[in-house]
């Protein structure tokens, strides 16, 4: 069991980067506002984006190389086109993650005060931000991969058992009639939902490239970690990604649906409105313990996101300019966290409005990523043996055209 569980880790990597935001805030928001009627958009979205995630380790496994180096190999503009999209998104998402950690800290851990510094005041919110970065920063330059391979193990652990303990309480609970009644938002401002809550379902696509780069740091580490063995680990993750976006769902139908109780756009707000959905479930006894489990959730996003972007951006760049930066990972890391520091203060008050533009950009730059996976693991850069089977040529074709399709759906109702 034990060695088992060494093997797994760059797909719960995976897992710890994708249920965050869009588990705990998208996927209970959409539980109370629409019910089950979403369903049908979260398992379509995990279907048709999972060819192109389980690419990543595919490639990495096959070849030995991330995707960036296969981008390369598809083309320089291919991989231009890659490192511009991940600049324009990367300080965004960052930001969103990070905001929500924060939130869930400042209820957990208590409110520390504003502090004014002459005209300037800082918020509770503001500063736990900036704690969080800074001990995220001290684990990712100390511990580096190994840290975070350990780490993750007992968050999914502990964030699986109590997600689905609060699911069973919030259902025995339950005095309505279950309806799963389908539904397709009809309006602008559903349809932006909608979008939202996709584009991060399970996760944004440019995971694929960061779920790479983790594979070839396990590889590193263990060096038996064969195709087989990692897409094995792929499919732990993914499934867990996507057995907790039901669960979290679920939460949302059954405590807060129909309840008359809207969720904040404000951090702070949310946060205490988010464990109280834990509790209602289970009872005041489990506030700790389930705040503790939302904020190491969050906590896992936010650590991960600041590792990897950080990471792919430097290899990008070395590849696009044929010169290895030693201090590339370093320089990038900084210049994140500087840059979603400068996000956070300005639009701290909003932190709906910056998880509606991350997520959107997500749903629509997905197409760009889809298509650039496929044609590399379909190509000769891939080993015969490790491209796609029928089934995932079918599947990718019908993904590329659902991405496509409903991109352009929302944009022409903007």
């Amino acid at each position: 069991m034990l060695t088992n569980l060494k093997k797994l880790g760059p797909g719960l990597l995976f897992a710890g980067a994708a249920i965050g935001v869009s588990h705990l805030v998208q996927s209970t928001r959409a539980g109370a506002d629409f019910g089950m009627g979403l369903l049908w958009a979260l398992l379509l979205v995990n279907l048709f984006k999972y060819p192109f995630f389980q690419f990543g380790p595919r490639y990495a496994s096959a070849t030995g190389e991330s995707l960036i180096e296969g981008y390369r190999k598809l083309g320089r503009g291919v991989l231009a086109s890659y490192f511009v999209l991940s600049l324009g998104t990367m300080f965004t998402i960052q930001a969103a993650v990070t905001i929500v950690t924060a939130g869930l800290a400042n209820s957990l851990f208590g409110d520390i005060g504003t502090i004014n510094l002459g005209s300037i005041s800082i918020s509770s919110i503001q500063i736990w931000t900036v704690i969080i970065l800074i001990i995220c920063l001290i684990i990712l330059f100390v511990g580096k991969y190994n840290v975070l391979d350990k780490l993750i193990k007992i968050i999914i652990i502990t964030l699986t058992i109590s997600t689905l303990i609060a699911v069973g309480f919030a259902f025995s609970g339950f005095d309505k009639p279950l309806s799963f009644v389908q539904k397709l938002p009809e309006n602008g401002t559903e349809i932006a939902f909608l979008i939202a809550f996709m584009g991060w379902m399970p996760a944004p696509l440019d995971i694929s490239v960061w779920h790479s780069i983790w594979t070839i740091e396990k590889k590193k580490t263990q060096k038996t970690f064969t195709p087989k063995e990692a897409l094995l680990d792929f499919n732990i993750g993914y499934v867990s990604t996507i057995v907790l976006g039901i669960a979290f769902l679920s939460l949302g139908y059954l405590v807060m649906f129909q309840s008359g109780e809207a969720f904040s756009n404000k951090a702070a707000v949310f946060s205490n409105q988010l464990i109280d959905l834990y509790t209602k479930s289970l009872g005041n006894w489990a506030y700790l313990i389930i705040g503790i489990a939302a904020f190491t959730t969050m906590f896992s996003t936010t650590i991960t996101t600041l590792d990897a972007s950080p990471r792919a951006m430097s290899k990008s760049l070395d590849s696009l300019t044929n010169k290895t930066n030693k201090n590339g990972y370093r320089n990038w890391i900084i210049v994140l966290t500087l840059g979603t520091l400068i996000i956070f203060f300005l639009f701290a008050s909003e932190m709906g409005l910056l998880i509606k533009i991350a997520t959107i950009l997500s749903f629509i730059t997905a197409p760009f990523y889809a298509i650039v996976n496929y044609k590399l693991i379909s190509s000769k850069h891939t080993p015969a043996v490790w491209r796609p089977t029928l089934k995932l040529h079918i599947l990718s074709y019908l993904g590329i055209i659902f991405l496509i399709g409903f991109s352009l759906w929302y944009l022409t109702t903007l």
